[in-house]
């Protein structure tokens, strides 16, 4: 009679927490720490601990890092409070098992999507430097309040901002790729607006596939509205239409297909693969919309018309449209402005160094990227170990810039046109960019990183 009673009681106490109506559950991570809230950390228990060290690597994952720098973070975590954690990291999910002596403790922990959120990241990242200098003296309620005011985090940016910093970032692309003025008015149109719809969409937790549907479409069709417009009023060519490509180019995953070279490079296949189908799903789709919208409104992809420009003339454009194009997918990926800013020199510097390279001499456009991701992963290094900022909020937007849109959606356009061949030679030149952009920041990480260098 005594234990049903005590079982009753029991259970009354785990009815008082309501059960997750997600599809992906929410834990209730306050129910880790139950009457232990005002004890130190690291008299805890073995599961309150892990519990410790589980959120701060599920966390980090949210914010899109690598599974290196998740498993790092973890780490250090763990290694304050008395622990040996092992962790496997996905794009969206982590396994993981803290072990004390003889005892161990095991969870999994998943994601419902994948994001990109650098100024939660760096939060996240100050956190465990501190963590690492006074999380001996810290106790279970107070590590638990502080992840709680990182977690509540809202976006920096507003959908009608982040429209903005598409606009902004997707004009001075379609410069960079050859563009004129047309063109860019064009593009920061429909970019503005595909972008500004694609954040409103995620507000609401749309799913993805849907969000790059309709953003997609939404920007190659007020790309086609405001040059119809144009061309009305001021009886521009035909051939400006050729812009509209750049216009969705704010769908690019730059996030995903960086990190998977980096995991790969450090032999995390699954995070690696993940992260990579992850990516070329997001290209797959959005060329793909891309191309059926074009179809639909007769656009083609033709060769941009020829600026009248001298060599000075284009380098002294380049460095503030490379600059403009960094921030403001910088901005789309949560920075504040003096990140973005900071990432801004760095892509301004490194993109117009491998245009430069391109145009001027006889270095092949892969040997360019390459050479571009190399400055920009030693120069992330430098500026961002003085300021503080993690490397990848640094390199990512700083390369994005370099991913070679245009050439994706040639050969997705020529190939649904059963021009194989050619849609075969624009697919081969931006697969190896592709591959060469995370080598050129992988053999920057293994020449400034000495714990990244080392396999363990």
């Amino acid at each position: 009679m005594e234990q049903q009673k005590n079982f009753s009681k029991k259970a009354t106490k785990r009815k008082r927490a309501p059960l997750s109506k997600h599809h992906h559950m929410t834990i209730r991570w306050d129910e880790f720490i139950g009457d232990a809230g005002d004890e130190l950390a690291i008299d805890a228990s073995l599961k309150e601990r892990a519990a410790i060290v589980g959120r701060i690597g599920i966390l980090m994952l949210a914010c899109g890092t690598g599974a290196w720098r998740v498993r790092n973070s973890m780490n250090s975590i763990a290694r304050v409070l008395g622990l040996t954690c092992t962790a496997d990291v996905g794009l969206v999910s982590i396994e993981y098992t803290c072990v004390e002596l003889d005892e161990s403790y095991t969870q999994t922990l998943a994601l419902a999507t994948s994001g990109v959120n650098t100024s939660k990241l760096t939060d996240l990242e100050w956190f465990v430097r501190e963590f690492e200098r006074h999380g001996r003296q810290m106790t279970i309620s107070d590590i638990h309040y502080l992840i709680d005011q990182i977690r509540a985090k809202s976006g920096l940016y507003k959908p009608p901002v982040l429209g903005l910093a598409a606009a902004l970032a997707c004009s001075a692309f379609v410069f960079l790729l050859g563009g004129g003025l047309i063109e860019m008015i064009c593009a920061f149109i429909g970019a503005g607006f595909g972008n500004y719809v694609r954040a409103k969409m995620n507000q609401h937790k749309i799913t993805l596939f849907a969000g790059i549907f309709v953003s997609v479409a939404v920007a190659c069709l007020m790309y086609m509205v405001s040059f119809r417009g144009l061309e009305a009023l001021f009886l521009v060519s035909s051939r400006h239409e050729a812009g509209y490509i750049g216009a969705m180019l704010f769908v690019i995953p730059g996030f995903p297909f960086i990190t998977s070279g980096l995991d790969i490079a450090k032999l995390d296949m699954r995070s690696g693969l993940e992260r990579m189908a992850h990516a070329l799903t997001i290209i797959i789709v959005a060329t793909m919309v891309g191309w059926l919208t074009a179809m639909s409104i007769n656009f083609k992809p033709e060769d941009f018309i020829p600026l009248q420009l001298t060599s000075w003339q284009l380098l002294a454009l380049r460095l503030p449209a490379s600059f403009c194009g960094v921030f403001g997918f910088s901005l789309m990926f949560n920075s504040s402005p003096k990140l973005a800013s900071t990432a801004g020199v760095i892509g301004a510097l490194a993109n117009t160094l491998r245009l430069e390279l391109v145009d001027f001499t006889n270095v092949p456009p892969v040997a360019a990227a390459f050479v571009g991701a190399l400055l920009a992963g030693l120069l992330a290094s430098i500026l961002g170990r003085k300021a503080g900022y993690p490397r990848i909020s640094l390199t990512v937007p700083a390369i994005v810039i370099m991913v070679p849109g245009l050439y994706m959606y040639r050969a997705v356009y020529n190939i649904g046109l059963n021009s194989i061949s050619v849609g075969a030679y624009w697919l081969t030149q931006a697969t190896l960019i592709v591959l060469a952009l995370p080598l050129g920041l992988i053999a920057a990480r293994i020449l400034t990183d000495p714990k990244w260098r080392y396999s363990d």
